[in-house]
């Protein structure tokens, strides 16, 4: 099976797929768009993805998965070792929970097209827009540590799951706008135990091919 990665280096819904990928031991071909130059809104794009987002996951059969969440659980399907979701229902829960507190409340109101759009018409300088997205990082990154247990490497056990791949993600976008991230130790932890897997230090933004 021959898999075409449509993606953005920096994209953090890009860096959940390519740790996904990773982990999973999945190879895939690498295809790089440059989001402000518009290269997702062209035709030929959008017939692969009418919403003109990355990342899309292109397989044999001309068929593209879209959304990241939506491809990861494909991923699970088709190569389920090691799998990103536990089989208790309980800690599936949780897990999902945490993952989608990043994925689902912080990523889409800092996405870009947000971001441009709150520039262009309503007024928000780029000091704004940086004040913006430490404020909902910061409240989405409070709220996934008071969800975690003690004593694992990662947030809910000793590998790697569907949370800790949106998380890494999302502090990846964290650090580079400056959040302050005193009072999140326990996330800092679980991003060093990350970032010491190949898997996920492949996956970081600056070691793409167009970063």
């Amino acid at each position: 099976m021959t898999l075409k990665l449509h993606n953005f280096f920096r994209s953090s819904t890009s860096t959940r797929l390519r740790a996904a990928l990773n982990l999973k031991g999945l190879e895939y071909d690498y295809i790089a768009y440059a989001l402000r130059k518009g290269e997702t809104r062209t035709p030929e794009y959008l017939a692969k993805n009418p919403q003109g987002l990355v990342p899309s996951l292109e397989l044999d059969d001309g068929t593209n998965p879209t959304q990241s969440l939506a491809i990861i659980d494909y991923l699970d399907h088709i190569a389920p070792d090691p799998a990103l979701l536990p089989s208790d229902p309980v800690l599936r829960a949780k897990v999902q929970a945490a993952a989608h507190t990043m994925a689902l409340d912080v990523h889409p109101v800092n996405n870009l097209k947000v971001i441009q759009h709150l520039e262009a018409n309503h007024g928000l300088s780029k000091d704004d827009s940086q004040n913006w997205m430490r404020h909902w990082m910061s409240q989405g990154l409070g709220a996934y540590q008071a969800l975690l247990p003690n004593g694992n490497a990662f947030s809910f056990s000793d590998t790697p799951q569907l949370c800790d791949i949106c998380l890494v993600a999302q502090l990846y976008n964290a650090h580079r706008w400056g959040v302050d991230m005193t009072p999140f130790a326990r996330l800092l932890e679980i991003e060093e135990h990350a970032l010491k897997l190949p898997a996920f230090d492949a996956a970081r933004p600056e070691n793409q091919p167009d970063a």
